[in-house]
């Protein structure tokens, strides 16, 4: 005999001592249901109600009221297909985001936010932190457009230049000795520095490589960022600084002090730290990316060899490197044309002697 209530039936006795059964689906209507659980009655009834057709609310759906900004990023999260194919790491950021936008205005109906409005809300950003909302936002308002939330686009008309910077600081030669002789062979600050330099890759996918991921010394990994798959050779500074280090049943080069894996914004607070000891506190995980572009580009890399290693798709950011390269390399060639022609053959001594010859025979017959 079956003493366990079918699957989403809760039961009680009401107050005339009689049972009562409900079948209570998440994001369903709650079913009464006739008789006692397993008997035919019952069970024809329950399986109807089962395969009623019903849809799982939407996640914030109780807490948000139809038309506003809290209503528009539900929906948003839960059926915009290019958020859904955005890889976890850009949702996380875009999510942040958004989250930030909606603690402002999510009360706010979204109809009515104007371009006046909106520059108003940008004006009170830095000129970077404005642009990557406008560029979220963008996204936003393009899927109300889709489900008729609203009928304009706002930000359709809004420009914003991006700041002029460098970005992260990229690492020179005398930074890196300098961080090697703070961090020794057999630290983890040490591991740390030759994954990120002599792999290249973001510390996102720094903290997931573990030794499964090589064969035949070469790693092979899906970038986390990009979803793009990498095949680089394993140098010999990394196995050094790797089997220095207190052999760990993760399957991760690098772990935290308890033995857990990082999460990619621990380590870059822990890397902070240890760029700090060594006296390099403009200096960061990223920065080693840089470096490591700049010494490839500087050793006659291409722009499709960069792109193979780094795992970028578009020519636009391994040709800064390769540019940069070039034109130092075309500097150091011509420097010499600016010396002074000192040598024979050459215009300038050529016509000095001649001139000199000329007077020294005029000299002579006179």
């Amino acid at each position: 005999m079956n003493r366990k209530n079918p699957r989403y039936v809760h039961g009680f006795v009401d107050r005339h001592g009689g049972p009562r059964y409900y079948l209570r689906k998440p994001g369903a209507k709650r079913v009464a249901l006739p008789g006692l659980p397993w008997s035919p009655e019952f069970m024809a009834a329950y399986q109807a109600a089962l395969d009623a057709e019903w849809q799982a609310p939407q996640i914030g759906a109780s807490r948000t009221k139809p038309g506003t900004v809290n209503a528009a990023l539900v929906n948003y999260y839960n059926f915009n297909a290019e958020f859904k194919a955005f890889q976890p790491s850009t949702q996380k950021m875009r999510r942040a985001i958004l989250e930030r936008f909606r603690n402002e205005h999510g009360d706010r109906p979204m109809a009515t936010m104007d371009e006046k409005a909106v520059r108003a809300i940008l004006a009170k950003r830095s000129p970077l932190a404005a642009r990557n909302l406008l560029k979220t936002l963008r996204h936003l308002i393009r899927h109300t457009i889709e489900i008729e939330m609203r009928k304009d686009d706002p930000t359709a008309a809004i420009k914003i230049k991006a700041p002029k910077s460098d970005g992260h600081h990229s690492w020179t030669d005398a930074e890196i000795a300098k961080y090697e002789a703070r961090h020794p062979i057999g630290t983890r600050a040490r591991l740390a520095l030759a994954l990120l330099l002599y792999t290249g890759q973001r510390r996102g996918d720094v903290v997931r490589m573990g030794r499964q991921h090589v064969v035949n010394n070469i790693l092979s990994l899906k970038q986390e960022k990009t979803g793009n798959p990498i095949d680089i050779p394993v140098r010999q500074e990394i196995w050094e600084a790797a089997n220095a280090m207190p052999k760990s049943h993760q399957l991760a080069f690098l772990v935290t002090d308890a033995g857990n894996a990082f999460t990619a914004a621990g380590f870059g607070n822990w890397f902070r730290e240890c760029c700090n000891e060594a006296d390099l506190s403009h200096c960061s995980a990223h920065g080693l990316r840089k470096a490591a572009a700049t010494r490839m580009a500087e050793n006659g890399a291409t722009t499709e060899q960069l792109k193979s290693w780094f795992g970028w798709t578009s020519d636009s950011e391994p040709s800064r490197y390769t540019k940069a390269a070039n034109r130092a390399r075309m500097a150091a060639e011509i420097a010499d044309k600016l010396n002074p022609r000192t040598e024979i053959g050459k215009p300038a001594i050529q016509f000095a002697k001649t001139k000199a010859k000329a007077l020294k025979s005029k000299q002579v017959k006179s």
